[in-house]
């Protein structure tokens, strides 16, 4: 009796239970109650070592090695040709010069591991909050002052894009993220 109705009831399961998983991935982590509050600092190993600190204390600015090209939704991360810009002559005996040249050298990619992930069902752009004069530590935390790069505020949850927009006084609307980027 319940045979022809099998193959529905199992589609809303699995739909229910993609959602809930979907849903739970979005949240906040718990103890956090704004962007401002420091996270448990953790750094994705990196192909290359690397120290924002070391780097922004030649006073360069963000988008120098990170540039944000059309249609401006990401910055991207240096590359290697990038790099060589000075180290073609800085730091060149060191390993892991030694080690970015033959990324340079070969045409390869860096492959860095992105530290701030948005979920790939949210429209967001940096060009948007770039001309909002947003700046990269109110987003990112004081990059300038760490070596290894870490997640340092909860930007890319939900409740951190709800928290800075009304601070901000910008749209909460759910069109804003949700609907632009998937039509």
């Amino acid at each position: 009796m319940l045979r022809p109705y099998i193959p529905a009831i199992l589609l809303f399961v699995a739909g229910s239970i993609a959602a809930h998983a979907t849903f739970a991935l979005w949240q906040e982590p718990k103890p956090q109650a704004s962007t401002n509050q420091p996270l448990k600092q953790v750094s994705p190993v990196q192909p290359l070592p690397f120290s924002h600190k070391l780097h922004a204390a030649l006073q360069r600015p963000c988008k120098f090695c990170h540039p944000n090209p059309e249609p401006g939704n990401l910055m991207n991360l240096p590359t290697a040709d990038a790099c060589m810009t000075c180290h073609e002559s800085v730091g060149k005996d060191r390993p892991a010069i030694r080690t970015l040249t033959q990324y340079a050298r070969s045409n390869q990619t860096l492959p860095w591991v992105r530290v701030y992930v948005v979920p790939g069902f949210v429209y967001w752009s940096h060009r948007t909050h770039l001309d909002a004069e947003i700046s990269c530590e109110q987003c990112h935390g004081k990059v300038s002052e760490m070596d290894a790069m870490s997640l340092a505020t909860k930007v890319t949850t939900m409740a951190g894009c709800v928290d800075c927009h009304k601070r901000r006084k910008a749209t909460t609307g759910c069109a804003a993220c949700h609907e632009a980027g998937l039509s």
